[in-house]
């Protein structure tokens, strides 16, 4: 499961989340601000490794949070 969610702050700033679930339970987080990925499970290790090292993909999810969504 995907779940993000974008929110426009009362100062003007665009604040957003982007996290996925497995099962019902975390799985990985995005951190926009350091574009990496917080491991909520250690079979989650595999995919953070694999995500942190696309920086156009991370690039783009902060791009994505941050103004298109």
């Amino acid at each position: 499961q995907q779940m993000y969610g974008c929110e426009l702050s009362s100062d003007g700033r665009k604040e957003g989340y982007a996290q996925y679930s497995y099962d019902g339970w975390d799985f990985i987080a995005f951190d926009k601000e350091t574009l990496t990925w917080t491991a909520a499970d250690p079979q989650a290790q595999v995919t953070k490794r694999k995500w942190e090292a696309d920086l156009a993909l991370n690039q783009y999810a902060k791009s994505y949070l941050e103004e298109i969504c």
